[in-house]
């Protein structure tokens, strides 16, 4: 019986104990259970990947009639190559046929792709039991791994990175690991001559514009740069950011400034009541956040927040004129900010 953990998948990819039998890849991360199918059958098909026999079913498919699985194992390879049989969708309907390859594959290696199995499914269990069987969990990345993975990547490119650069695509990234590998492809594309990335290569590549540039008129409007927040608003703008869902995203930061103000005038640091609050803002804007609590007070902050209550009303009444209410508000608390 082999049950491998999901830490020893890796390493099994890089020299697996069979070439022949059933590999079952499964789990909540469809990007993962795909690289780890694709990568065993790179490894299965050898020094000569283009003489293997390879074979793609789907579950759907197989459930109709599970015995076309059969008959696909059981087939010899027309060019003598490796028999290689990728089914992808997987479940328990294939139970019956594969009960009949567990002990002898016949040459045959049946590389399934699952979602996440509980430890009873059938599927599961006949594969983890089988002697020519391995089941391989992929479960979403740690941070831990989803860092080494870039580091890894980049070390492998020879590209030269940042300190933040890796801290930055975590932000940016979620867990699924199909994901992570196309915006590493794009970035090691990227850096292909230069050999360097920058945080500023990974905000421009891999975050969304349109949040980006949000945060950028929230901290504009709130350090008091002028020039900055203009150059935020068009590219907001630009990418078909609604004004009066700007306004509302203003009401609700100026909002938080006030409240973390409460605290820092009860005699706690700016960077204490930041770094307290959940979700905690992202570190690339902790230090404009500080300037903010800085510049503002309770009174102006109230100030701010009235201004942006009215302009919210205008925009409700007139639609049509929301930029240009937009643009008139946010400048004048800029000049506010300035002006401290």
């Amino acid at each position: 019986m082999t049950a491998l953990k999901a830490h020893e998948v890796a390493r099994f990819l890089v020299r697996p104990d069979l070439d022949e039998g059933i590999f079952l890849a499964y789990g909540p991360d469809g990007g993962l259970v795909r690289e780890t199918a694709q990568r065993l059958i790179r490894h299965l098909s050898g020094d000569d990947p283009a003489s293997a026999n390879i074979s793609v079913l789907e579950g759907a498919d197989l459930s109709s009639d599970p015995s076309q699985l059969l008959v696909e194992a059981r087939s010899g390879s027309l060019f003598a190559g490796k028999r290689i049989i990728r089914v992808r969708n997987a479940t328990k309907a294939l139970v019956m046929p594969l009960t009949e390859l567990r002990d002898d594959p016949g040459g045959a290696a049946i590389v399934l792709e699952a979602d996440n199995l509980a430890p009873r499914d059938a599927l599961r269990a006949l594969v983890e039991a089988a002697k020519f069987g391995r089941a391989l969990p992929c479960y979403p990345d740690s941070d831990e791994t989803l860092m080494a993975l870039m580091r890894e990547t980049f070390n492998q490119a020879a590209i030269r990175i940042d300190n933040d650069v890796v801290p930055t695509l975590r932000e940016i990234l979620g867990n699924d690991r199909e994901i992570t590998r196309r915006e590493l492809e794009k970035l090691t594309l990227y850096a292909a001559n230069t050999k360097l990335l920058t945080r500023d290569d990974v905000l421009l590549l891999c975050a969304d514009n349109g949040v980006l540039a949000i945060d950028a008129i929230l901290d504009a409007t709130g350090n008091g740069h002028a020039e900055k927040l203009e150059l935020a608003l068009n590219r907001a703008l630009a990418a078909n950011v609604n004004p009066q869902q700007l306004l509302a995203m203003l009401t609700n930061h100026f909002a938080n400034l006030r409240r973390w103000r409460t605290d820092v005038d009860a005699g706690r640091s700016a960077r204490a009541v930041l770094e307290a609050t959940k979700p905690r803002p992202h570190f690339s804007r902790m230090a404009s956040l500080e300037q903010q609590l800085r510049l503002w007070g309770d009174r102006a902050l109230g100030t701010a927040s009235d201004r942006l209550l009215q302009a919210t009303s205008d925009t409700r009444r007139r639609p049509v004129l929301a930029e240009a209410v937009l643009r008139r508000t946010t400048l004048a608390l800029c000049m506010m900010a300035a002006a401290s």
